[in-house]
């Protein structure tokens, strides 16, 4: 199980969720004996060869040769029994580095996505105020007022989703947004989302979800701020006549409050702490009261700072998703040329 320069090396009881490796040091190393160890012959480029790995080419052979019966297995000899169109050496090493210099490109765009999120995350920090204290440590030239500290209910207007019924379904219409219809940081597309008619919907008008109002979970998993957590904050982007569902409650900001000024404050650390004193119930099934919800402290300042502010993170929330994009494009692209550039 001498692992030499310029080898590939597998676990046949995980190769089905891409457990293959390649090590191109210059010192031999040592790998599990439940490993499989080979090299290639002078008639494949490696590079080449790894990349067919990753293709669903590749996928299709293992699930054909695969044996076992409670723990599937695919042994050095089932490998061998695998086949692969080769090129000649010069078009598999401009396949190898046409893949080698998008790998690239992907994970440049994925440092500079990781980079604007960190950043963001150190902003979050910085221009809001720390506990038990009144200035925020970094703030745009020209304020310096005070800010001061009040409850979440005292400064939003919410309406709480509504309990549409299941016989008023339809397959297209006005979409419903149900807690699973919320991603990350936005309302995401489902293939089982569900739609009401345009009756029922300029009945139930006031459930409406628009432009820049927040959205807040009171049911979900009992755990840290994450995509299924109850108590985690989304902000609308865009408004597309969506209702609310229950087990959701819509906010905005009154009397001249930015609601996306008081959104960035709920993606703090202290607000996912507070949720996690004021949650009731299971792991799996928590909930949290809106009497309770209200009570949350926030820091407020004047109008136009609220905006400055505001309007800060909305630009850097772009210049995130812009990034994501590409990612996402990049990959999607790679996906394609893997099912694409092998026969």
């Amino acid at each position: 199980k001498i692992v030499q320069s310029n080898s590939f090396g597998y676990n046949p009881a995980r190769i089905n969720i891409g457990s293959i490796g390649y090590y191109s040091g210059d010192k031999n190393i040592i790998v599990s004996s439940l490993y499989e160890v080979f090299k290639t012959n002078q008639d494949v480029n490696d590079e080449f060869l790894w990349i067919w790995f990753k293709s669903n080419r590749f996928q299709r052979w293992i699930n054909k040769l695969q044996e076992g019966s409670v723990r599937l297995y695919f042994y050095y000899d089932k490998l061998r029994e695998t086949k692969i169109q080769l090129p000649n050496l010069e078009e598999q090493r401009q396949v190898a580095d046409l893949f080698t210099n998008l790998d690239s490109l992907i994970a440049l765009h994925q440092r500079k996505l990781e980079h604007l999120q960190e950043q963001k995350k150190g902003l979050l920090q910085k221009m809001f105020p720390k506990n038990r204290e009144t200035v925020p440590e970094v703030r745009f030239p020209g304020f310096t007022d005070a800010w001061e500290q009040r409850k979440l209910g005292e400064v939003t207007e919410y309406i709480k989703g509504f309990a549409f019924k299941s016989k008023d379904y339809k397959k297209s219409g006005h979409r419903i947004i149900r807690v699973s219809d919320l991603g990350k940081d936005s309302i995401i597309n489902n293939n089982d989302s569900i739609f009401v008619t345009d009756e029922i919907s300029k009945q139930q008008n006031k459930y409406k979800i628009n432009k820049n109002e927040i959205i807040i979970t009171t049911v979900g998993s009992k755990a840290e701020l994450k995509e299924s957590a109850v108590g985690r904050p989304i902000i609308v982007r865009n408004s597309l006549g969506y209702l609310l569902n229950q087990n959701l409650v819509k906010i905005h900001g009154k009397n001249n409050k930015d609601s996306r000024f008081i959104y960035y404050q709920l993606l703090q650390p202290r607000y996912s702490q507070y949720i996690a004193t004021i949650q009731r119930g299971n792991a799996n099934q928590a909930n949290i009261a809106i009497s309770d919800l209200w009570n949350y402290r926030i820091f407020i300042t004047k109008h136009n700072e609220q905006q400055k502010i505001g309007n800060f993170f909305q630009q850097l929330d772009s210049l995130i998703a812009l990034h994501q994009r590409k990612l996402d494009h990049l990959e999607l692209m790679k996906k394609g040329l893997l099912q694409q550039m092998f026969v």
